[in-house]
C-alpha cells in the first residue's frame, strides 16, 4: 500500500470518527427542539386564523378539526378548510381563495365566513399589487389607518346583501373604492363573493364530511 493510499485512509478515518458523532448531535438536537418549533408553528397559524375567525366563534381545536378541498373554481385553488363549533355545532369557517384577476397577478386571501353566510372577516396573504396605489386592499399596507378598506367586509351577511351588488360603487354596487385603483378591490370583492356563496351553498357537507377525494 503506498503512501498517497494510506493517507487517504487516514484522512476518511478522521473524517468518519467526526461524522457520526456531529450527526447524532444534529439528530438530538431535531428531536429534542421539533415539538417546540411545531407548537411555535401552530401558534402563529392559530393568530392568524384568529384575525379572521376570532376566538369567540369555537371551542374546538379549529387546527385538527380541518378539511382539504380539491381545486374548486370558486375557490380557485386546493385549499384547507378550518371549522369552528361551539358545544358541538358547527358556527362558522375559514378558507382560502384567490382573486386570479388582479392587476399584477393573483391576489390570495384568507376568509372567515359563518354558518349562516356572514363574514368574519378576510385578510389578504400574497398579492404583487401597486405600491402606495392598489396595493390597499392589503390590511398592513392600507395607509388610512382609521378606516381600512378591508374592514369594511366584517359583518356583512351574504343573503342580505343581492349578488348583484358585490361590486365597486363606481359600479353602482355596494363596496367603497379608492380613487385612482379599482382593479384591485373588484378582484377581492369577486373573490370574496365566489367564496362565502361557495360556503353557504355547501355548507352541510363542508362540517360533515371529513374528507373529499
Amino acid at each position: 500500500m503506498n503512501a498517497a493510499l494510506k493517507s487517504s485512509l487516514k484522512l476518511a478515518g478522521i473524517l468518519l470518527a467526526f461524522a457520526f458523532p456531529f450527526t447524532a448531535l444534529l439528530a438530538t438536537a431535531h428531536y429534542l427542539t421539533a415539538p417546540a418549533i411545531e407548537a411555535s408553528l401552530a401558534a402563529e397559524r392559530l393568530a392568524f386564523l384568529n384575525e379572521v375567525l376570532p376566538e369567540e366563534y369555537y371551542d374546538n381545536d379549529i387546527l385538527a378539526d380541518t378539511l382539504s378541498l380539491p381545486p374548486v373554481a370558486e375557490l380557485g385553488q386546493a385549499t384547507t378548510v378550518y371549522r369552528a363549533r361551539k358545544n358541538g355545532e358547527p358556527t362558522a369557517l375559514a378558507l382560502e381563495a384567490i382573486a386570479p384577476d388582479g392587476y399584477a397577478g393573483n391576489i390570495r386571501m384568507i376568509i372567515g365566513i359563518t354558518y349562516e353566510g356572514t363574514l368574519t372577516g378576510v385578510r389578504i396573504i400574497e398579492h404583487r399589487e401597486t405600491p402606495g396605489l392598489g396595493d390597499y386592499i392589503d390590511l398592513k399596507k392600507d395607509r388610512n389607518r382609521l378606516n381600512p378598506w378591508i374592514l369594511q367586509f366584517d359583518g356583512m351577511n351574504y343573503p342580505h346583501v343581492p349578488d348583484s351588488q358585490w361590486k365597486t360603487r363606481k359600479e353602482n354596487g355596494y363596496f367603497h373604492y379608492r380613487a385612482g385603483a379599482t382593479i384591485s378591490p373588484r378582484a377581492v370583492i369577486a373573490a370574496v363573493h365566489r367564496a362565502v356563496r361557495y360556503a353557504v351553498l355547501n355548507r352541510e357537507t363542508l362540517f360533515a364530511v371529513e374528507e373529499i377525494e
